[in-house]
């Protein structure tokens, strides 16, 4: 039997693997002078979001977000205002899908996999990010780490994702372009399907494990998934 006939669950990750955050270049030219901050500014919000769970503590992602930006522009010596937080929450709650998105999903749910999200983001009213962007219909479900109050890649989250889906844990495949979450669901039990978005790209290290798919886009993903279903 192949890795493919195993899976039934396709469990997305949200934050740049479905949604586009270089939306938020535009707000780190003005700010910043230099887009590529987004790039240090993200990088960072993960760490701490990875150091919270790591010290058995909780803050929610979009609080953490902020706080990472005020951070960053401390660093930077540039002072962050109450207006240029408003903003931000406005682009990050508005983030629109990538081209490739909704072509794929709409191959792969038509192909049999059932499809969920897991994204480190806190629940919000409807509309959501994903409504907003227009492929909440997709899904399932929308599962948020928020439950556990740990995030990603913590073996919990994934966990409490197969739990709410109904399924084993060999049963899923996370998809993400950060190699940290297949990295984590991997480890919990999950197949893990890579994808090499821009600035994301495979680690080579022994013991490091090495995603069951990988693809350089959602597209890349489905005709490998669909050929073989």
């Amino acid at each position: 039997m192949n890795k493919i006939s195993n899976i039934d669950v396709l469990l997305f990750d949200v934050n740049e693997t479905l949604l586009d955050i270089t939306v938020l270049e535009p707000f780190f030219l003005r700010v910043f002078n230099n887009p590529s901050v987004l790039r240090s500014w993200f990088a960072e919000l993960v760490l701490y979001s990875q150091t919270m769970t790591a010290s058995g503590l909780y803050e929610p992602f979009g609080n953490l977000a902020v706080g990472v930006l005020r951070m960053v522009g401390t660093n930077h010596r540039l002072p962050i205002t109450d207006d240029d937080v408003a903003e931000f929450k406005v682009l990050l709650g508005n983030m629109p899908p990538h081209l490739d998105v909704i072509p794929a999903l709409k191959r792969l749910q038509a192909a049999g996999f059932r499809l969920a999200t897991l994204t480190n983001s806190a629940p919000t009213q409807s509309p959501t990010l994903l409504e907003k962007a227009g492929v909440s219909e997709f899904f399932e479900q929308q599962l948020s780490v928020d439950a556990v109050r740990v995030f990603k890649p913590h073996p919990a989250t994934y966990r409490h994702a197969a739990q709410e889906l109904g399924v084993e844990l060999d049963r899923v495949c996370l998809v993400a372009c950060h190699l940290w979450d297949t990295i984590g669901a991997q480890a919990a039990g999950c197949y893990g399907a890579f994808i090499t978005r821009p600035n994301n790209n495979i680690l080579r290290a022994e013991n490091v494990p090495q995603p069951d798919f990988v693809a350089q886009d959602l597209s890349d993903l489905a005709d490998q998934l669909v050929a073989h279903r």
